[in-house]
């Protein structure tokens, strides 16, 4: 217990020098890399199962179910840009370890001088290269950590550097219900992209909890993000207060409120285990959406759906993000267990 105490305190301690909104570098450690994810609301870390995907979202849900497992994802994004990610876990005689690799693929761009000369093609890319392990403390604790390797080649511009996610989970008896706690790219950058300022990575501390019931095939999860800062809304520093045309009366610049600044700390989803091989995935991520939404149309921003398809060698898991009337992405996920390959 007092190494449990002492190990979420670290967690906390970590995490209250991150930031957010623009001020950090590496923004691709924030990526969606698993479908099933990305049908739950795009940041989920709280199903201890055999998906080795979640292991990469929190190394505290490494397990040995996870063993000889292989899984591929891959993001179904238009104009020649492509991302995505490929994971490996095995179980050794002291815990579980997992290796992974993240991409970012951003196409081919032109390159020209001043005056529209065309001087040839470059191809920016960012992959990230991590291991993990856990350790479980007991039958219901487990602690594990993800240390990455970020590297970053933009034209003849790159950049370099490690983060670190250190994550904590609880499991009850019956193990339908799942409590959580992460520090996540805590790091820092070894070199910038063009002088020796050095700009912060995206860290931050999370809370997540899930539930299944017992006798429905329903299992539902809440996420408290970014809980090392307060205010995580956006107003523009140039925005000025303006006049009613009608009575002449002015009308301050608009602030968020308690109520505004707690609701977007939250993400909620729920998995439907419509049976052994079909499972069905929704999510809403409000502070995605208060981003993204257009303001005249919003629709459905910040709203996420999937399914997934378990067969006896392979699962397929597919996620559908909505991030605004104008955009949304698609993501894939093939998964298998090699052991089940064999005679």
């Amino acid at each position: 217990m007092k190494f449990t105490f002492s190990f979420f305190f670290l967690l906390l301690v970590v995490s209250s020098v991150a930031q957010t909104g623009g001020t950090t570098t590496f923004a691709l450690l924030d990526l969606t890399y698993n479908a099933r994810a990305a049908g739950l609301g795009n940041d989920f870390i709280s199903a201890k199962d055999q998906d080795i995907n979640m292991g990469v979202a929190n190394p505290s849900l490494y397990n040995d179910k996870m063993h000889n497992t292989l899984s591929v994802n891959q993001a179904l994004l238009s104009g020649g840009i492509n991302y995505g990610q490929v994971v490996y876990g095995k179980k050794l005689k002291v815990g579980f370890l997992g290796t992974s690799i993240r991409y970012v693929n951003y196409g081919e761009f032109r390159r020209t001088d001043i005056n529209g000369v065309d001087q040839g093609a470059f191809n920016p890319f960012e992959c990230i290269i991590g291991a993990g392990y856990v350790k479980q403390l007991n039958p219901r604790i487990s602690v594990g950590t993800n240390v990455n390797l970020i590297y970053s080649q933009l034209e003849s511009y790159s950049a370099f550097g490690a983060a670190l996610d250190l994550a904590g989970t609880y499991t009850n008896k019956s193990e339908n219900f799942l409590i959580t706690a992460m520090v996540k790219n805590a790091g820092i950058q070894f070199k910038s992209y063009y002088n020796k300022q050095k700009s912060p990575l995206p860290a931050e501390f999370q809370i997540a909890g899930s539930y299944k019931l017992s006798h429905a095939p329903f299992r539902f999860s809440i996420l408290a993000h970014h809980l090392n800062k307060w205010n995580i809304t956006y107003v523009d520093p140039n925005l000025k207060p303006t006049v009613d045309a009608l009575t002449g009366d002015s009308i301050p610049v608009k602030y968020a409120g308690f109520g505004e600044k707690l609701a977007r700390h939250f993400t909620y989803s729920v998995e439907i285990m419509a049976s052994k091989n079909i499972h069905l995935r929704f999510g809403f991520d409000y502070q995605k959406r208060q981003e993204m939404k257009l303001e005249t149309r919003p629709g459905i921003a910040g709203l996420t759906f999937g399914l997934g398809f378990y067969f006896k060698k392979i699962s397929i898991d597919y996620g559908f993000s909505v991030y605004s009337r104008a955009g949304f992405n698609n993501m894939l996920t093939l998964s298998t267990n090699l052991s089940r390959w064999k005679k």
